[in-house]
């Protein structure tokens, strides 16, 4: 078995792929690539279990047939390699492969592609087109926000709420939430579904920037992508999100209108000071006027700052997470932003106000008690 290919070509498809290869599988066959040459396409399968993910590339061949390759010791070959048509010889036998080039060869051990996972099959129940930079936009504004506690399955992964208005992708870690919804992302019928975390991340660094339509199926157990010369499949995570909605406060009557950029440089550099444990920062909020300070007690470290800002509302004071908040005012691009409150011990949502069309961004964060230290 024989085919020739373009090494920056495979390079960069195999490099496309390559995230979903665990460290340390369970299953050793799955360090490997699984190539299928079907004369001249080239089909590479990339697994972990959970997540799938396969790309085609031309080549040139006249045969048929499969193996599956290492996957490190292929790409830190090509890696190394300059632009050039490069040849790989197949023993149908004993899967040793050969790669030749204009001045190597290099061999290395394939495996039998019988013992590389079967790919599971697009058995679809729901169906839906979603432009590229759309969805790039939906995983960036919520994937941050996901737990990585494993104890909590359910909010490993992104919620999405499909429906005939609108889509809700939502993520949270028990201390802070984010609600994306998207009014030009619908379905026929009203359905959700929780999707893990490494496989956003992957269509994450996969997806092109334009609109390119992202045709995106799932079924009771599976959510299947596929755009361009790539496919994506995953397992859902089968368990029961949180009822986030009772979690968002409805009344609010103590609003900040304040500059994002000024507030999170703010925050920055007050957060410096703060605990190491807690990142406690205090807001003192009166009337267009906002204290931010925070201490460390165990080092004997403080700071604070005022920045004017529009306040209508009770004088309060209020503790949040630093860390918390300078990341979710660093993934939101409006020039200013509204903080809502009700009461220091509730939670505050932050609502962008510069809107973009079919879009609408709701970031909630819980309270830290003041004065309470590691």
């Amino acid at each position: 078995m024989k085919f020739v290919v373009s090494s920056s070509v495979l390079l960069k498809q195999l490099s496309a792929v390559n995230g979903v290869i665990a460290n340390n599988p369970i299953v050793p066959i799955l360090e490997n690539f699984l190539f299928q040459i079907d004369q001249s396409q080239l089909t590479v399968t990339a697994s972990d279990l959970q997540t799938v993910m396969i790309t085609t590339l031309a080549i040139e061949s006249t045969d048929s047939g499969a193996i599956a390759v290492p996957a490190r010791l292929l790409l830190d070959t090509l890696r190394g390699l300059p632009d050039q048509p490069i040849t790989f010889k197949i023993d149908s036998e004993t899967f040793g492969t050969e790669i030749i080039t204009e001045n190597g060869r290099y061999k290395l051990s394939g495996e039998n592609p019988i013992d590389f996972p079967k790919v599971p099959q697009v058995t679809k129940s729901l169906s839906v087109q979603i432009p590229a930079d759309v969805l790039g936009a939906a995983i960036a504004n919520t994937i941050f926000a996901v737990s990585n506690d494993d104890l909590r399955p359910a909010m490993t992964g992104v919620y999405v709420q499909l429906s005939p208005e609108y889509t809700n992708f939502v993520a949270t870690d028990g201390h802070r939430l984010i609600r994306y919804r998207r009014a030009d992302v619908k379905s026929e019928y009203d359905s959700t579904m929780i999707i893990p975390r490494k496989a956003l991340n992957l269509l994450k660094s996969t997806l092109p920037s334009d609109d390119t339509t992202v045709t995106a199926d799932f079924s009771s157990a599976n959510a299947f992508f596929s755009f361009n010369n790539i496919r994506m499949i995953c397992r859902l995570i089968d368990e029961r999100f949180p009822d986030y909605e009772n979690a968002i406060p409805q009344n609010n009557p103590n609003v900040m209108m304040i500059n994002r950029a000024e507030f999170l440089g703010s925050l920055k550099r007050i957060s410096i000071y703060s605990n190491k444990t807690t990142h406690q920062i205090r807001l003192k909020l009166a009337k267009n006027d906002l204290v931010i300070s925070a201490e460390d007690l165990d080092y004997s470290n403080e700071a604070n700052e005022k920045l004017m800002c529009d306040y209508d509302g009770e004088e309060m004071e209020i503790g949040f997470n630093a860390k918390f908040m300078v990341e979710m005012l660093g993934n939101i691009s409006s020039n200013m932003i509204s903080l809502e409150m009700s009461q220091p011990n509730r939670a505050g949502l932050i609502i962008p106000s510069d809107k973009k069309e079919n879009e609408d961004i709701l970031l909630l964060v819980m309270p830290v008690m003041l004065n309470t230290y590691a």
